[in-house]
């Protein structure tokens, strides 16, 4: 397909050429869209802090129209076969897969992750939406045949409505794909909200569903902060919010969101925890943590952030360092990048004084990366890979999500007091151990009380044909993203009792008052 010169793709490509930031557009109708705003978030390249977009804080007029279009676009799009919906999630798989390195290279320019980490980013979407391709199975109700005499009982999976979706910035394209195709594949419509910070793989995205024929309506995008996320909650005509981020926004939206009889999936932080034990195949375990909390320049929902080295594994710290020194630091699209920027200058700031809190309660800093230098960009919001050791649960290095390449090193004597750690702290997104031995390995998958367990796995994110399965403190709601969860959180089950007498209706001399008995 041959883009027009005025083409979002282009657009969004030629940023860092323009001496003039281009405006970030909505989608709506199947139609890209200035906003009328007065309102914008300036959006920096994480590498250089220069002005990539401006993203508009979407008016009410715009957010009411978009849900207006959804709502529309859902009279049809509900009564669609799932083979039509099966075969636009088919041509969207491609299409995305064609156009993987053009996404990516965009969200290493507006968020600053390597562009392999970017690549594996768009990936892991795409294997969402194959999922959704074959979602038919489990979108299939049930039945049962003369449950008592001349009656039968169906159930079917509907439709729920508008649905939406917030994202967060670390995965700009994977979570808006954990998201829509589950929502569409179902028969439902969506209004997604990207995050402020990285707005262009979903905008990416959304021109491809319309080459790939989505109807205009099934898919509308609106941007902002606050206000956005509040028109969601509280708009009567969506049913169901998905969210994936942080605590504070997290729990606004399970609460405001569910006061209003919305169904809500809330995905929010964590500390994921890494036993080590001296059983361990040393190498590879060391090269799994340090590619696990510094990866993404720790800016995963699911970094290894802490890890705890049991008995004569804490005497491997030096070697755990050696290697984490090797990790080359620079902007996310230079060849051989290790470790890009974080998010932002603020995101930076919080990082520092989390590190610096750590070593004035106590902690121990052998690999300290706050004054890492990247001469070609020095206006970058770098932080090299950090190693605290001697953390204590009362550090406040400890107690909050960092979200940045930092790994916390606690020790204990034994695996028992290692997962005590563990569950003791109010997280339960992800955990790991790393072990040779079968019996301490069963005895962590049974003891350890987090959702997604690892072993000898650094980062056991679930494939989609699974759920996304977090608990405790990281995770809010009863049903989980993609997998059979994700589909149960996008439909409702109607029920149907029927009657159909053979024959004659027996003559009754008086109507029937007592609770129906079906023998």
């Amino acid at each position: 397909m041959i883009r027009s010169a005025t083409s979002p793709v282009l657009n969004l490509l030629k940023r860092q050429y323009s001496n003039v930031a281009p405006t970030t557009k909505l989608f709506i109708d199947g139609q890209f869209v200035d906003s009328k705003t007065t309102q914008w978030v300036d959006l920096h390249d994480p590498a250089t802090n220069n002005l990539v977009t401006r993203v508009p804080q979407s008016t009410q007029t715009e957010m009411e129209a978009a849900v207006e279009s959804n709502l529309k676009a859902y009279e049809s799009w509900k009564n669609t076969s799932v083979l039509t919906r099966q075969q636009l999630m088919l041509k969207l798989q491609a299409v995305i897969r064609r156009d993987m390195k053009k996404i990516a290279a965009n969200i290493t320019l507006e968020q600053g992750k390597t562009l392999a980490d970017a690549d594996g980013d768009v990936i892991r979407g795409i294997q969402v939406v194959e999922h959704a391709c074959a979602a038919g199975t489990l979108l299939q109700g049930e039945s049962l045949q003369t449950i008592s005499k001349d009656m039968d009982i169906t159930s079917y999976k509907v439709p729920i409505g508008v649905t939406a979706g917030i994202c967060p910035f670390n995965f700009p394209a994977m979570v808006p794909l954990w998201m829509f195709p589950m929502a569409l594949i179902a028969g439902n419509t969506m209004l997604l909200k990207p995050s402020e910070r990285d707005p262009g793989a979903t905008m990416l995205l959304c021109e491809l569903l319309n080459e790939v024929g989505c109807p205009p309506g099934v898919v509308n995008v609106i941007h902002g902060t606050h206000d956005a996320v509040n028109f969601i909650c509280d708009h009567p005509e969506i049913k169901a919010i998905s969210f994936v981020g942080g605590d504070r926004a997290g729990k606004h939206i399970y609460s405001r969101g569910a006061a209003n009889g919305k169904r809500i999936q809330s995905n929010m932080g964590a500390k994921n925890h890494a036993i080590v034990l001296p059983d361990a195949d040393k190498n590879a375990a060391l090269d799994s943590l340090v590619g696990a909390a510094f990866g993404a320049a720790g800016q995963r929902c699911m970094a290894l952030s802490v890890v705890i080295l049991v008995g004569e594994a804490r005497k491997w710290i030096p070697d755990l360092v050696a290697k984490a020194k090797q990790l080359k630091v620079n902007a996310g699209h230079e060849p051989g990048t290790d470790v890009g920027p974080v998010i932002s200058p603020q995101a930076k700031e919080k990082i520092l004084q989390l590190i610096e809190a750590g070593i004035k309660q106590g902690a121990k800093c052998p690999l300290d990366g706050r004054n890492v230098k990247v001469e070609k960009y020095p206006n970058g919001n770098f932080v090299g890979p950090t190693i605290l050791t001697e953390v204590l649960p009362s550090h406040d290095c400890y107690t909050q999500e960092i979200f940045g390449p930092v790994l916390s090193v606690m020790t204990a004597d034994t695996l028992d007091d290692a997962i005590a750690i563990i569950n003791k702290n109010p997280y339960g997104n992800g955990t790991a151990i790393f072990t040779t031995s079968g019996n301490h390995a069963r005895q962590f998958v049974h003891e350890v009380d987090a959702g997604q367990v690892g072993v000898n796995v650094p980062i056991p994110v679930p494939l989609p044909m699974f759920s996304f399965t977090g608990s405790r403190g990281s995770f809010r709601g009863d049903l989980h993203f993609y997998g059979k969860q994700g589909l149960n959180f996008y439909t409702e089950t109607k029920t149907i009792t029927s009657l159909w007498r053979k024959g004659a209706v027996p003559a009754s001399s008086t109507p029937s008052v007592a609770m129906p008995v079906h023998n």
